[in-house]
C-alpha cells in the first residue's frame, strides 16, 4: 500500500534533505526504501553504520542516502550541512526518526533552509479505504489500531505481545536517548493511567497525587510522551494563547488500541488520530495554518473536537449510535456562525442534513473521505 505523502516526499528529495518523523514502527523505514531501489541505508543505532557515518565512508553513487535515528549524534544538523553543501554530485538525503526532530534542537538551527520535515502516522482509514473495504478497516483499527504491522496480521494475541514490546522499547531505549529519566516505572504508571482517561480533561494536579509526585514532574514526563510520539495533546480553545496552554487538555494516543476506557472513548482517539493526521498532512505538505481542539464553557457545554485550517473551522462531535442532533454543536454554532457543524455516528442508518447546516454523518464513512485542503 503506497502512503500518501510519498509523491510530496519525491517531489522535495530533488532540491532538500527530508526529514520523516513518527512513531515507532509506523512504516518510516518501508516508506524510506520504497521510494528508490538504488538506495543506501543506514541505521545510527548499529555500531557498524555508526562508523559508516562518521567516516562518510557510504556509497555515494547511491540515488539515495536514508539515515535511520540519526538525531541520536551529537550535532547531527551540522553534519548534514556540510554535507549537503560540499557534495559536488548531488546525492538525495533523507532522515527518519522516532522521535520530534526538534526536541534535539541545538542553539541555532545549522540546517535552516536546507530541508523540509513530514510526520508520518499509524494508518487510517483514509489511506486504507482503496486497499479494503471501510467497515472491515475501521473494526481492525479499533481493535488493532493503526501501526501496519499488527494491523495487518489481525491477530488479537499477536497484537497484545508486539503492543508490549513497542512500548518497552520505546521507554527503555528511546527515552534514555532522550531524557535522563531514572523513574521508568512511574512513567509507565502514568502511560496505564491515560490509557483509561482519554475523552476526559486531564488534570496535572490529580495525576501527581497519583504517582506521589509534584504537577511539574508530570507535566515533564507527559512532554516526553509527546515527544516520542505515544501520545498527544489537544487542547481547548481559546482566543488568548496564554490562557489555553494553561487550561486543562485532553491527551489521546498514536497506538488507538492503547485506549482502555470503553468503546466511546476508543472511538473519540480513533476520530482524534485521523484528524491529527489529516492536519499534520496539511501542514506538511501546503504549509497552511492548521489546529485541534476542543471546545468547553463555564456551564460544561463541550464539543469534542474543533478543527481549524487557515479562517475556516469544523466543530465535530462524535457519538456511538445517538443521531439526534447535538445540543453542543447547536449551542456553539452561535459562536462560529459560519463554522461546518459535523456530528459523526458509528452506528447510523441514515445521514441526515438539517436545516441549521448540522450534518449526520457515518463516522467510518466521513473519515475515510477526510479533507480539509483549500
Amino acid at each position: 500500500m503506497e502512503r500518501e505523502i510519498k509523491p510530496f516526499i519525491l517531489s522535495d528529495l530533488n532540491d532538500k534533505i527530508v526529514l520523516i518523523t513518527g512513531p515507532r514502527q509506523c512504516g518510516k523505514t518501508t516508506l524510506s526504501k520504497a521510494l528508490f531501489s538504488n538506495y543506501y541505508y543506514l541505521n545510527f543505532d548499529l555500531l557498524e553504520h555508526r562508523l559508516e557515518i562518521k567516516k562518510k565512508l557510504w556509497d555515494k553513487s547511491a540515488d539515495l542516502v536514508i539515515f535511520d535515528e540519526l538525531h541520536k549524534m551529537t550535532n547531527w544538523k551540522s553534519f548534514l550541512k556540510g554535507i549537503f553543501d560540499t557534495q559536488s554530485n548531488y546525492q538525495k538525503m533523507l532522515v527518519t526518526g522516532s522521535a520530534k526532530l526538534e526536541t534535539f534542537r541545538k542553539v541555532g538551527d545549522s540546517l535552516a533552509g536546507r530541508y523540509f520535515q513530514f510526520r508520518l502516522h499509524p494508518l487510517t482509514l483514509k489511506e486504507l479505504s482503496s486497499v479494503m473495504p471501510i467497515e472491515e478497516a475501521f473494526n481492525r483499527l479499533m481493535e488493532f489500531g493503526g501501526f501496519p504491522e499488527p494491523f495487518l496480521k489481525n491477530n488479537i494475541s499477536f497484537y497484545k505481545r508486539w503492543q508490549k514490546t513497542h512500548l518497552n522499547i520505546i521507554l527503555r531505549q528511546d527515552l534514555l536517548d532522550l531524557e535522563s529519566v531514572k523513574d521508568i516505572s512511574s512513567i509507565e504508571t502514568l502511560v496505564e493511567l491515560l490509557r483509561h482517561r482519554v475523552g476526559s480533561s486531564i488534570s496535572y494536579s490529580s495525576l501527581a497525587r497519583d504517582l506521589e509526585k509534584d504537577p511539574k514532574t508530570i507535566k515533564r514526563w507527559l512532554m516526553i510522551l509527546e515527544n516520542l510520539y505515544i501520545i498527544f495533546k489537544v487542547s481547548p480553545f481559546h482566543k488568548n494563547a496564554a490562557r489555553m496552554i494553561l487550561k486543562e487538555p485532553k491527551y489521546y494516543f498514536f497506538d488507538n488500541a492503547q485506549v482502555l476506557g470503553g468503546a466511546g472513548a476508543r472511538l473519540e482517539n480513533l476520530v482524534a488520530t485521523s484528524l491529527k493526521r489529516e492536519l499534520d498532512f496539511i501542514e506538511d505538505t501546503q504549509g497552511l495554518n492548521v489546529a485541534l481542539n476542543f471546545i468547553k464553557d463555564k456551564n460544561g457545554q463541550e464539543v469534542d473536537f474543533m478543527v481549524s485550517v487557515e479562517d475556516r473551522q469544523y466543530l465535530i462531535e462524535v457519538k456511538s449510535s445517538d443521531d439526534q442532533p447535538s445540543k453542543s454543536l447547536q449551542h456553539f454554532s452561535n459562536f462560529w456562525p459560519k463554522a461546518k457543524l459535523i456530528q459523526l455516528v458509528s452506528n447510523l442508518e441514515r445521514e441526515k442534513f438539517l436545516e441549521n447546516g448540522l450534518m449526520i454523518k457515518k463516522l467510518a464513512t466521513w473519515l475515510s473521505k477526510l479533507d480539509f485542503s483549500i
